[in-house]
């Protein structure tokens, strides 16, 4: 007689918190892609020097892939605290950037954007670590 197992991937205290680094990254991987397609055109819309867009998108591209892996390990708990922590420093430079660099409405617009998803992201990623036992 064989018994049939199956490798832990998740457990219900988890899945929250994989669920929002799964969708963060998603999220932030497309941005990322969109960003490096148009980093001209979105340069001229935000005021933002272009090798910043470049940066950007590029960061956001190997974010989306590291954290949707990170996602799938087996021990999430470690990655979802970097993660959030992650997403809480984004927001924090999001404010810096409105504070002190020269932007076009639209970009203002973008950049707090940006600051406030990062801020659900860290939030939602901050109550899905809580709910697994350390």
């Amino acid at each position: 007689m064989t018994a049939i197992t199956t490798p832990r991937t998740a457990s219900a205290s988890d899945t929250l918190l994989r669920l929002a680094m799964r969708v963060d990254a998603i999220f932030v991987g497309i941005t990322g892609i969109v960003l490096l397609a148009t980093a001209g055109w979105f340069s001229d819309l935000t005021g933002l020097p272009k090798s910043i867009e470049y940066g950007v998108g590029i960061f956001s591209v190997g974010y989306g892939v590291v954290v949707f892996a990170l996602a799938a390990i087996d021990r999430v708990r470690p990655a979802g605290i970097g993660t959030a922590v992650a997403n809480a420093l984004c927001t924090v430079i999001a404010v810096a950037a409105v504070l002190t660099m020269t932007l076009t409405t639209a970009g203002g617009v973008i950049v707090i954007a940006t600051g406030i998803y990062t801020a659900v992201m860290a939030e939602w990623q901050f109550i899905g670590v809580r709910r697994i036992r350390a």
